[in-house]
């Protein structure tokens, strides 16, 4: 059987576990960059950026950003990775999360999304 690879040319994905992805409604207010760490507010079920002090649920990180999402006048749907292997020096962080505080969210809920250090 061929073996195949994925190009990433931004260096996001940095490793080959399988990618899980779904579109997500991302709330009105700000333009979501590739590789945003997001959230999901609980009473709506829509993602933002996630910040370690939100108090709306969003403070969880869930997903990262798979594209550029412009929600910034509007809610707007766009595609999120659910699991996989990232470079976390290409991540976008919210306020007070690190790679170390958002890794050891998602290992404390079992979550396979893994931050991967290169160099």
């Amino acid at each position: 059987m061929p073996e195949t690879a994925t190009y990433d040319p931004t260096g996001l994905i940095a490793g080959d576990f399988p990618l899980k992805h779904s579109a997500v409604t991302v709330v009105s207010g700000a333009a979501v960059v590739r590789g945003a760490v997001l959230g999901v507010i609980t009473a709506s079920g829509k993602y933002k950026l996630s910040a370690s002090a939100a108090s709306d649920g969003s403070q969880v990180p869930v997903a990262i950003a798979a594209e550029a999402i412009d929600a910034a006048a509007a809610d707007a749907v766009g595609p999120v990775y659910h699991t996989g292997e990232f470079n976390a020096a290409q991540l976008t962080f919210g306020a007070g999360h690190t790679a170390a505080t958002v890794e050891a969210s998602l290992r404390s809920r079992g979550q396979s999304l893994f931050l991967i250090t290169l160099g």
